[in-house]
């Protein structure tokens, strides 16, 4: 996936996460847009950096850089959204090119890849990252909506409330 198809992934997946907080469509899901917008798209595009430095797919594309940038805002406070970003450029990657990633870095130089991937010139690149951004969007629905759901109900089953 070329750089464009990052930033417009981690503009409208952005944009839905607001609107999955903020249904109401007022300006509490404009600022909620901007406020997860920017650190998403910020990650979406440091995986990137590695072309400058290092192997590129290697460097910046792996698990333990994902888990760096998941549990700094743990710690520092700040930063709290730019792991999606970083995610989300690795799901693109992974699924939107033909090229694999070598999540396991560097401790295993050993490329995954799923072989579904077009070419970043190709003319379908942009509509795989739609498809992609779309699920995105469906599994975040899921887990914001469906997932706490049926906790509860597994909960109050469990303890013979239900």
């Amino acid at each position: 996936m070329n750089k464009r198809g990052h930033v417009l992934n981690a503009i409208v997946l952005s944009v839905g996460l607001a609107c999955l907080a903020h249904p109401s469509l007022d300006a509490a899901t404009v600022r909620a847009a901007i406020a997860i917008g920017v650190p998403v798209t910020l990650g979406a595009l440091i995986p990137d950096v590695d072309t400058a430095f290092g192997t590129h797919r290697k460097t910046l594309h792996n698990l333990p850089v994902l888990i760096l940038f998941f549990v700094y805002p743990h710690y520092f406070g700040n930063l709290q959204f730019v792991w999606i970003g970083v995610a989300t450029h690795y799901v693109l990657d992974l699924f939107g090119s033909k090229r694999g990633l070598a999540l396991l870095y560097p401790l295993d130089r050993a490329e995954f890849d799923v072989p579904v991937g077009v070419s970043a010139r190709s003319r379908y690149a942009g509509g795989l990252m739609v498809l992609i951004t779309a699920f995105e969007l469906v599994v975040a629905a899921a887990l914001a909506y469906d997932l706490p759901r049926r906790l509860v109900t597994s909960g109050l089953r469990a303890s013979g409330l239900a």
